[in-house]
């Protein structure tokens, strides 16, 4: 068994941004699992001024900052004042990540520095799709270590028309790099795997894959997470449905305030349900963002929650009518999968990833069909109760993923 040398630059440049997301909530388990693993184990991350490695400690001590048990400083030092003065929290994320590591260097002395801390070289581990380019792969290669890359999806390049501009070219550059230099690929999916591999052959190499679906651990629900005002605006008895992601485009937000209109124009305002959006705003076309803040329903029917924890999360699945998940495209789809996880039932769109994930657990309506996603969701309604009891949960049909599945399929790779 060789060291397991974890990229954590994502994770880093998250620090202080509320709570974890899609991506880097599968850096922040895998950090998790590592300190517990008995191999020998580092972190890398990639500042302006070179690369940082954490022993076993620095990763604890990351791991505080991630779980909100200890706080970024309050200014940041000199060299991040200058290397970030556009981004301060960024320059307190990477002041506090130097005092953390045991070790720093410029790109070209990186390898020595790796092959003196870890010293027989291992398993690269980059999970979170960054810090990933040629030269990365060639200096842990030339440190001794094998690369394994987890490659979530090619959203970028199937979709150009659905991620933030400027997104595709620089994630194409990605792509291109693992293809040829990565040792081994890493998906969630088969459906991942098979439009990632396609964009591998266009640029001349197929690495050896493994498919290892993610893992969902439910989280423990708390109502007094809630915020008080949302409580008390769900406080009425009225069904509540669960839109849980950013808005940008893709998770098709908009197609939920279609639907909420058409519902309005149809039912009695008392029989109008709520529709929680559980998630910040992203990237958007600027006339979703205004539907959202004009909309007559805002704050009566239609509520934006941003940066809910995760207990809060849980509560309100746990007393939602359904989640309702009309993106047009996923590499695994993890809201809907921990929604099976918890029994709340699921309305989304028949994408290949979420079929394979998610078998015949949800009910699948088409994307863009405003008319049947406001049918089922009228239906679901009146099934829900006008007492504010609720619909029965749902047992699993599919199942459900577990991280120890995930991590023990990897780490085959460092048998």
């Amino acid at each position: 068994m060789g060291a397991r040398l974890i990229d954590l630059t994502r994770l880093v440049s998250r620090l202080g941004r509320g709570p974890l997301t899609g991506i880097d909530r599968v850096e922040a388990v895998w950090l998790e699992h590592l300190l517990t693993d008995p191999a020998p184990v580092g972190g890398l991350v990639r500042t302006p001024a070179g690369l940082l490695f954490l022993d076993r400690g620095g990763m604890a001590g990351l791991q505080a900052l991630v779980r909100g048990a200890a706080a970024l400083p309050d200014r940041p030092d000199a060299l991040s004042r200058l290397l970030r003065r556009r981004r301060p929290r960024q320059a307190r994320a990477e002041t506090a990540v130097r005092g953390l590591a045991c070790a720093r260097a410029p790109a070209p002395l990186a390898a020595r520095m790796l092959r003196r801390q870890l010293p027989g070289g291992g398993l690269y581990l980059n999970l979170g799709h960054t810090n990933l380019d040629r030269a990365t792969l060639a200096l842990v290669r030339r440190a001794g270590f094998r690369s394994a890359v987890l490659v979530h999806d090619t959203i970028p390049l199937d979709h150009p028309d659905l991620v933030r501009p400027g997104t595709t070219a620089s994630f194409a550059r990605r792509i291109a790099a693992v293809a040829r230099g990565a040792d081994h690929v890493l998906f969630s999916t088969r459906d991942a795997r098979t439009r990632a591999e396609a964009w591998f052959a266009r640029a001349g190499r197929v690495p050896p894959a493994l498919v290892a679906p993610l893992g969902v651990v439910p989280a423990t629900a708390d109502p007094a997470a809630v915020p008080a005002a949302l409580t008390a605006a769900l406080g009425d008895g009225a069904p509540m449905f669960l839109a849980l992601g950013t808005i940008e485009p893709r998770k098709d937000h908009a197609l939920l305030v279609d639907v909420w209109d058409a519902l309005a124009a149809r039912l009695p305002a008392a029989d109008i349900p709520h529709l929680v959006i559980a998630g910040g705003r992203g990237w958007a076309a600027p006339a979703l963002l205004a539907r959202l803040d004009a909309h007559p329903l805002r704050g009566t029917r239609l509520h934006e929650a941003p940066g809910l924890t995760d207990a809060a999360v849980a509560a309100l699945m746990d007393r939602a009518a359904a989640l309702v998940f009309p993106s047009r495209a996923e590499g695994f789809g993890l809201p809907p999968t921990e929604a099976m996880a918890r029994g709340c039932p699921v309305l989304c769109t028949p994408l290949e990833s979420l079929c394979e994930s998610l078998g015949n657990y949800p009910v699948y309506l088409a994307a863009g069909d405003v008319y049947s996603w406001a049918e089922t969701i009228e239906q679901m309604a009146r099934a829900f109760g006008q007492d504010g009891s609720g619909a029965p949960r749902k047992p699993a049909t599919a199942p459900v993923p577990r991280w120890q599945d995930h991590f023990n399929t990897v780490l085959t790779l460092d048998a």
